[in-house]
């Protein structure tokens, strides 16, 4: 089994820190992968840590994750509720999926009650801000841990 822990974020997340910083926080993306390298190195795991606006590379990302990975961690942003392309490529991955958001979708505006990851992952995280990547790392492995015992 892979000890490689992929956290992969789509569009905008790039502009952590500077966009809505009253939804989304003032951490920025390099702050919160900092702060889950630390964490993976210390629990002696590998981190695969990346972002990207296009929704094909996500696409490409997550087949990878399922022939490399352990667990994957997915902010999927925007794409959670327009793209049955993601929902499609998640069905591939047998390893646990943690789907994460830094808001809460669900008390936000309708079209965000729409969600194509959720009914696709192991489980979900959101409203905690970049708290919640953390919260995310220490849920993945621990699954991990479960189903490799």
């Amino acid at each position: 089994m892979s000890k490689t822990l992929y956290i992969i974020n789509g569009p905008n997340l790039n502009r952590l820190g500077t966009r809505e910083p009253e939804v989304y926080g003032s951490a920025t993306l390099t702050d919160i992968e900092a702060a889950c390298r630390t964490q993976i190195q210390q629990a002696g795991f590998a981190l695969e840590f990346r972002q990207t606006n296009a929704e094909g590379e996500l696409v490409n990302w997550i087949q990878e994750v399922a022939d490399q990975s352990c667990a994957l961690v997915l902010n999927a942003a925007a794409y959670t509720h327009t793209s049955i392309a993601l929902h499609d490529a998640l069905k591939l991955v047998s390893q646990p999926v943690i789907e994460l958001h830094l808001s809460n979708p669900a008390a936000r505006e309708d079209f965000r009650r729409t969600n194509y990851v959720a009914p696709v992952a192991t489980a979900s995280i959101c409203g905690f801000g970049a708290m919640g990547y953390q919260m995310a790392v220490t849920a993945a492995l621990q699954l991990v841990k479960i189903k490799t015992t």
